[in-house]
């Protein structure tokens, strides 16, 4: 899996998305398109748009916005010009009243018969700042061992936002000790795409209680002299959406992201 992700390393977005329009590409999306930054996705019928755009504005760590679709649209003039949002995600998860329903490679078909008129968010995702990572020599566990990244349910309670509510979902990354303050800066730099850490070395502390089972992902090896640090994650709109239970979800399935035409550098502070 790990040499299907580097084949598409130095690919342009727009030909990674054609190939997952096209069923070519169904697995997760670490490591691909490298410099260009990937993106969270959720849709919801519009009339609970506004709630979430009001979640996701009090909530910028975990789930900061970079773009919302017209309502109806299947495109993002700015974060990806000629996209159909209902197919160039590798792999879509569809919930109904918080209970997830099936997961698809296209849902276009799901969407014109699901009866609402849906809003598309597209939001910061921590696989845009691996790629500064590693140019600051800092590993990438998930991309060496070619497998999706650890994500993890925690008891950080996010701000409600009308019929939203939840707690923070994080991904996790083995860093080396010498190396952690290099990777808080560097992650820091970049808060449209979750930013710092919010944990470094102790998972009980954000309510983790078995670092080996990831609630979402694939567990990586954390070896000595490493600590698990632990950032926020675009997920948590699906934890939210389980807590929440709104009639109608479509978001992108853990790991399977929306791959932008906006370069990393364009998110920096």
């Amino acid at each position: 899996m790990a040499e299907k992700r580097n084949c598409y390393e130095t690919e342009r977005p727009e030909v990674v998305r054609g190939l997952i329009r096209e069923g070519k590409i169904d697995f997760p999306t670490t490591g691909m398109c490298g410099g260009y930054a990937q993106a969270n996705l959720v849709m919801l019928p519009k009339e609970l748009a506004w709630d979430f755009l009001l979640f996701c504005q009090r909530n910028p760590r975990s789930c900061p916005l970079l773009e919302v679709s017209d309502a109806g649209s299947r495109t993002f003039p700015v974060f990806g010009k000629g996209c159909d949002i209902t197919k160039d995600v590798p792999r879509y998860r569809v919930y109904e009243n918080g209970i997830m329903t099936g997961e698809y490679t296209d849902v276009s078909d799901i969407v014109d018969q699901c009866g609402y008129e849906l809003v598309s968010f597209l939001i910061g995702c921590s696989f845009s700042f691996e790629s500064e990572l590693l140019e600051a020599g800092i590993p990438v566990r998930q991309i060496e061992e070619g497998v999706n990244v650890p994500m993890y349910n925690t008891n950080i309670p996010c701000e409600t936002a009308g019929r939203f509510s939840g707690n923070m979902v994080v991904s996790m990354r083995p860093i080396p000790h010498r190396l952690v303050p290099s990777a808080v800066t560097v992650t820091a730099a970049m808060p449209r795409v979750h930013g710092a850490p919010v944990q470094i070395g102790y998972p009980e502390a954000i309510g983790i209680t078995d670092l080996a089972h990831p609630d979402y992902g694939d567990m990586v090896t954390i070896r000595e002299g490493e600590a698990p640090v632990f950032w926020p994650c675009g997920v948590t709109p699906q934890a939210v959406v389980m807590h929440s239970k709104p009639i109608f979800a479509i978001t992108h399935a853990p790991g399977h992201m929306f791959i932008t035409d906006v370069k990393n550098v364009q998110l920096k502070l």
